[in-house]
């Protein structure tokens, strides 16, 4: 195939939506609406990439964290003037594909064919068609008698023979670079001032043609996003279509429907996702793990054979064989390190629970560092705020930490340390030593009896 660039057209006012956020910076399953557009034609293999935004484009360009150039379109003088503004920033030759940054579905393999005809036929320019049940709003499909594309009609402009259509324009195009930059700055513009896209297919028509045309596999894949109504809509089908991936890559969901996974979200193998689950933003979940039901897990790590039951994970790494929940919050910053157990109504922050410690109620561990097999008990609370600065608490490997304890940090909690119920922990303890009461205080440990060991 010859070398092929993709402009992406995403500079529209978009006052359908009702907004102050961008028509196609809206998020559509955990991304904005036009990086799922840049998305397929990357994987379509155009090579580069340009998005066409309005002057104030500060938004775009935090939003849109692809690797792509960008072209400014100075005043919204209709879809042909955006194309010509991204003219410098596109080679002389080649395959220029143009997308709506407001038609999300368009998927790559439907891209790819049109690349495959476009090169076979020579053609100065492709179109992407679809057949559908309603086609109101949507500029329809003119063709001659021998079947080919004569021209586009704007419903507005549409007589009763031509509404009556229902094969619409996609709103995808493929030219040859040579043949659309002449015959783009040669279109009228219309009564407004504003030229479009469309034009150029009775021109392509008129000068002998072919202009070829490829049909979508799915209705769905023409759908634009003017309002919420249709990007409700469009989320929808975006879901279902993540979630079949995912089952056929051999993950299980007793119950599709109710899952929502973001398009940046990865799972592994064997792993199964209960009903009423949400895995967002781009977190990684390993191999056979549980999540849900009623779970929430977003921009996190998650290891092989974990379990996460009725809680929220955000912003942090649940390691192999980690268990969370039910009813806990785990929040930014945690770490579960291997065979950690945090358990029910148990809220971390800024912590690291080392492997094979346990945190299995009510309890409360920020801005704290837990070793390796440390028991904390019901109703821990580290006191890591004053009230004007957060302070850390480091508990050794091996400790226990009674039902009811309070740590004042910043306090140090030694190996092996132990920790009386109901204790508040304001001095570090020392490795190994017993310390109880409010404040606590170490007890002596002596050695005495059969068992070695005997307390006073």
């Amino acid at each position: 195939m010859v070398t092929a660039s993709a402009v992406v057209l995403a500079g529209g006012r978009g006052t359908r939506m009702r907004s102050r956020i961008p028509k196609v910076l809206h998020p559509l399953c955990g991304r904005p609406m036009v990086s799922h557009v840049l998305d397929a034609a990357r994987e379509a293999g155009f090579e580069r990439l340009v998005a066409v935004v309005p002057p104030a484009d500060g938004a775009f360009r935090e939003a849109i964290c692809d690797p792509v150039s960008y072209a400014v379109q100075a005043s919204p003088l209709g879809s042909g003037d955006a194309l010509l503004s991204a003219r410098s920033a596109l080679p002389g030759s080649g395959t220029v594909a143009v997308l709506c940054g407001d038609v999300p579905l368009v998927r790559p393999d439907s891209l790819q064919r049109m690349r495959t005809a476009h090169d076979e036929a020579g053609a100065k320019m492709t179109l992407l068609t679809a057949t559908v049940g309603s086609p109101a709003g949507l500029g329809r499909i003119v063709r001659g008698r021998d079947g080919g594309v004569e021209a586009v009609v704007e419903e507005a402009d549409a007589d009763p023979s031509v509404l009556a259509a229902r094969e619409v324009n996609a709103g995808v195009y493929l030219f040859d670079a040579e043949w659309l930059w002449e015959a783009l700055g040669a279109l009228s513009p219309s009564g407004r001032g504003e030229v479009y896209l469309t034009g150029l297919v009775a021109a392509a028509a008129g000068a002998g043609g072919p202009v070829v045309d490829v049909i979508v596999c799915s209705e769905d894949e023409a759908m634009g996003v003017n309002d919420r109504l249709q990007l409700a809509r469009a989320e929808g089908i975006l879901r279902s279509r993540i979630r079949e991936r995912w089952m056929l890559a051999g993950v299980a969901m007793p119950d599709p429907g109710s899952v929502y996974i973001d398009a940046g979200a990865s799972l592994g193998e064997d792993t199964v996702i209960l009903p009423n689950t949400h895995v967002l933003g781009s977190t990684r979940v390993g191999r056979g793990c549980v999540i849900g039901p009623n779970s929430v897990v977003e921009e996190s790590d998650v290891g092989d054979d974990c379990r996460i039951v009725s809680s929220f994970v955000s912003g942090s790494r649940v390691s192999e064989g980690a268990s969370v929940g039910p009813f806990s919050n785990i929040r930014e910053g945690t770490v579960l390190e291997s065979g950690a157990r945090v358990g029910n109504f148990t809220e971390t922050k800024q912590s690291r629970l080392g492997a094979g410690t346990r945190a299995l109620h009510l309890s409360y561990i920020g801005d704290a560092d837990v070793g390796a097999d440390v028991n904390v008990g019901a109703g821990t609370i580290t006191c890591n705020f004053d009230g004007k600065k957060k302070g850390r608490t480091t508990i050794g490997d091996g400790a226990f930490i009674g039902s009811d304890t309070m740590l004042i940090a910043p306090v140090t909690v030694g190996a092996g340390a132990s920790v009386g119920a109901g204790s508040v922990v304001t001095r570090d303890i020392a490795a190994g030593d017993l310390v109880v009461g409010a404040p606590a205080r170490p007890l002596r440990r002596e050695r005495s009896g059969e068992d070695g060991q005997g307390e006073e």
